[in-house]
């Protein structure tokens, strides 16, 4: 009898400890699957459909749905202030969420051959005081990102402080503005998941076509709010 007593103090111990650290794990919004803002098949030909829906759908997905597990995780460590627990976690979070923000900006960078529109005056002129002409700008970003070693993206970003754009090579789901500062305003993702059915090893291809899908309205108005002083 004593045993059974003592067993069931445990047991309301034990359920009276997990109800406290729930109870102090902060409640948060779940991170979510962004909308397409067009169909899959709507870059096509310079991207397929079956690319596009497999990206978004099942890739870009698998980064939400690891973000919010280990964000939970994360919540529930710090409750217990399991500084360990807590550090193990932030690869998760960094890659996971990474990978969050630079599909979020992807979608949008992007839209169909009609409605791509082109770099403004302002922007134009930012891009030629830096790289010297349109054309050169393009062939250096190609060039740097063609070169990402293994899975990265390919960035052009605005340095607040030089009052400048720039372009930078970023490894795996490193996200621009975390690891630099610089605000990203376009990002081009060469991981082989971005373009592998349809140009094989060809990176440089992929590269090259991918411009004709490019949404300079969205770059701009990036670099609009961007470059406001």
């Amino acid at each position: 009898m004593l045993q059974s007593a003592a067993l069931v103090r445990s047991v309301a111990s034990r359920a009276s400890a997990t109800a406290a650290v729930a109870a102090a794990v902060p409640m948060r919004a779940k991170h979510t699957l962004p909308d397409m803002p067009y169909d899959y098949s709507a870059l096509e030909p310079v991207i397929s459909a079956e690319i596009m829906k497999i990206h978004h759908s099942k890739h870009h997905q698998a980064y939400v749905n690891n973000l919010n597990i280990a964000e939970e995780k994360y919540a529930e460590a710090t409750a217990k202030n399991d500084l360990s627990a807590q550090i193990a976690l932030q690869s998760a979070i960094k890659f996971n969420g990474g990978g969050h923000i630079n599909h979020s900006i992807f979608w949008t960078n992007l839209a169909p051959a009609s409605q791509s529109g082109s770099p403004s005056a302002e922007l134009n002129k930012a891009i030629n005081a830096e790289f010297g002409s349109f054309d050169a700008f393009v062939e250096k970003f190609n060039t740097q990102t063609a070169a990402v070693q293994g899975s990265g993206w390919g960035w052009l970003g605005y340095d607040k402080t030089k009052g400048r754009v720039v372009i930078t090579a970023c490894a795996n789901q490193d996200p621009l503005q975390a690891l630099t500062g610089h605000t990203p305003l376009l990002g081009i993702d060469v991981w082989e998941h971005a373009y592998y059915l349809q140009y094989k090893n060809a990176r440089p291809d992929y590269l090259k076509a991918i411009w004709k899908v490019v949404n300079w309205n969205n770059v701009n108005e990036r670099f609009a709010a961007a470059s406001r002083k």
